[in-house]
């Protein structure tokens, strides 16, 4: 398809202009770029293929930046990325120093906040609403939420809050009948208890002099508060309930029409009270594979755009899958076990346990903090094993969760805690790199990482023997698989993977074979490194590193996680609480910095984490280590 009309594209007043013909052919234009770049990059393409002609009428009737888009989640973002100036760096997307996957301020002044996790869109536009208002400014102010938005917590309590004297706010419900994975729990089936309740037409007679305007369609569209049995979703459970939301519900309007959704858009700028407007779309609309398999098609990897089929990678299984695998298999054995994940099922690799075990296998939606109290519930009295599946990024939303409901009452839930470290082109508001930090804080709490999917089956195997809340922390990459028997754990027990001495390497999960790399360099000039996988980040294997500090005068941590609050910092404070003075101590991780998208081999190589970057620093740091060596070596 020539793109040229997308080309001409160099900010949204340049739709002003349009017929409703050139939008359509817009519209077809743009669904094809993405679908082009994310064959080739990857990354959320049927929510974007989804949104495509309302991100069109929301710029042809409103004037962005001064009107303020804020997306919820803002994977969906894509559209308005080419509508905004961004056209030729779209290629870029996800990738390094080039566009970010989601909204981002620095970016764009049509982009208003950095987003990545659900359920904030609501609240931060009802802040922007008052700010706006003190300042008596004028503009609109528009959420654009996914229908699973309303399964969240902080959506519902944005809801609550809702002015009913608030002018110039829609909010725009983007119904694609599903979030990441299906969507879950009661409020997805509430509306039939919302519908014969009379008092719910008060709010749809408030709008219906505006809408009764819109040319040919707007009297049918005014009538439809009695017709939406099949449309509005997540949101009430009575309609006392609803109307304390103060919101006029309007629609529901076919998300890809651009003749209805443009008057509507037009006749609600007008409006003096706040207003939800409900738009039907078809998620991966334009492209089939993505709309039979809009699952596997959410957040995908780079794919064939003729057959649809995705291009194969790595050989290697994941962590994800490795566990998904393993926690089945668990299952099968023991009927006491049971795994929550907050609305990351096939993220998680769960789908075969919550196939084969769905009474033990359970989504409970957009819902982190709910998910980590729901657990301590299910572990009450101890006679349930009881995993957590949630990304580490996620985790940081139900700190409060961690301490008061699971960790205070002692219970033995074990978190597996996936994605944890760099999550690549997903960027800053994903990589999952801070949760060392918090749940070290946390007194009684063992945290874990293996180095290969065997450890991980170990630790899987072994955790619920130190009945402790346990976190057994993982990234998504692809690891070895090595065949051998699968062994119990100890508690806080660290490995020797190479005795050297003067130096000791210590190095968390996947970054053990980085330390290996960095031994063999040190190796060339003479230096013989010892490489520990400590195993355990809390507790430290106290024994073992007092015995290995005794006869080695450098240490050096490894890990891909936050310096501050990480591995480093807590074998620091080890050393000086053990009164090792003479030792000289390098750490190695994730400056005090965003760090955006990209490669994980390009961030990794940004931030110094090669082994060829850290044995050069070595070097340059420990001065004496070479000349060490060298006496040490003449000595024997």
């Amino acid at each position: 398809m020539t793109q040229h009309l997308l080309d001409q594209i160099a900010s949204p007043d340049d739709l002003k202009n349009f017929t409703l013909g050139a939008l359509e052919e817009l519209a077809a234009e743009v669904r094809q770029r993405i679908i082009d770049v994310m064959a080739i990059n990857g990354g959320h393409l049927a929510s974007n293929l989804g949104i495509v002609e309302l991100t069109i009428a929301l710029h042809k009737v409103f004037n962005s930046p001064e009107d303020k888009f804020i997306f919820d989640v803002s994977h969906q973002s894509y559209p308005h990325k080419m509508l905004t100036g961004r056209i030729n760096k779209f290629d870029k997307i996800r990738q390094f120093r080039g566009l970010c996957g989601f909204s981002n301020p620095k970016e764009s002044p049509h982009d208003h906040f950095y987003a990545g996790h659900a359920g904030t869109a609501l609240s931060l536009a009802l802040g922007v609403a008052k700010n706006r208002d003190l300042a008596k400014r004028h503009e609109h102010i528009m959420p654009i939420l996914g229908d699973a938005s309303l399964t969240c917590g902080l959506t519902l309590e944005a809801l609550n809050n809702i002015p009913k004297d608030l002018e110039r706010f829609i909010v725009i419900l983007n119904d694609n009948k599903m979030s990441i994975s299906q969507n879950v729990g009661a409020m997805t089936h509430i509306l039939s208890r919302f519908l014969n309740n009379p008092k719910s037409n008060r709010l749809y007679q408030e709008v219906e002099s505006i809408l009764s305007k819109i040319p040919n369609y707007g009297q049918t569209l005014a009538k439809q508060g009695h017709k939406i049995k099949e449309s509005l979703k997540n949101l009430v459970s009575t309609a006392p309930f609803f109307e304390q939301f103060n919101l006029a519900y309007v629609g529901p309007v076919d998300g890809h029409d651009l003749s209805k959704l443009i008057p509507v858009l037009e006749a609600l700028k007008d409006g003096n009270q706040p207003v939800l407007l409900h738009v039907v779309t078809v998620k991966g609309k334009g492209m089939d594979t993505a709309t039979e398999n809009p699952i596997s098609y959410h957040g995908c990897k780079p794919f064939d755009k003729v057959t649809g089929l995705f291009l194969p990678s790595s050989s290697k299984p994941t962590f994800p899958q490795i566990f998904g695998r393993h926690i089945s298999k668990m299952a099968e054995n023991d009927p006491s076990l049971v795994a929550v994940t907050p609305a990351m099922p096939a993220g998680s690799c769960l789908d075969d346990f919550m196939t084969r075990f769905p009474e033990r296998c359970l989504d409970v939606g957009i819902a982190e903090g709910h998910a980590v109290t729901f657990c301590g519930g299910i572990a009450y009295g101890k006679k349930m094993k009881v995993v957590c599946s949630i990304y580490a990024t996620f985790f940081q939303r139900a700190f409060d969760n961690l301490f008061q409901d699971v960790c205070l009452q002692e219970l033995p839930v074990v978190f597996a805690v996936d994605r944890g470290g760099i999550s690549g082109p997903d960027g800053s508001t994903h990589h999952g790199i801070y949760d060392i930090a918090f749940l070290n804080a946390m007194p009684n709490m063992v945290i874990c990482q293996p180095r290969d999917g065997h450890v991980l089956k170990e630790l899987m195997e072994s955790a619920f023997n130190w009945n402790r809340p346990t976190a057994i922390r993982y990234p998504n990459m692809a690891t070895d698989e090595p065949s051998a028997p699968i062994k119990t754990r100890s508690l806080g027990a660290a490995e020797v993977l190479a005795q050297g001495k003067e130096i000791v390497i210590v190095a968390l999960g996947h970054m053990c074979h980085t330390a290996m790399s960095v031994r063999e360099v040190l190796k060339k000039d003479g230096i013989e490194a010892t490489v520990i996988d400590p195993v355990f980040v809390k507790p430290l294997d106290s024994d073992l590193f007092c015995n290995v500090l005794l006869s080695h005068k450098f240490v050096v941590t490894i890990e891909e996680h936050a310096l501050s609050g990480g591995l480093g910092m807590i074998f620091n404070n080890f050393i000086l609480q053990n009164k090792f003075n003479h030792i000289q101590v390098m750490n190695f991780g994730i400056p005090d910095t965003f760090l955006e998208q990209g490669s994980h081999k390009e961030l990794v190589h940004e931030i110094g984490l090669t082994p060829e970057t850290i044995a050069s620093q070595i070097l340059q740091e420990f001065a004496t280590l070479k000349t060490d060596s060298l006496i040490a070596s003449s000595s024997s």
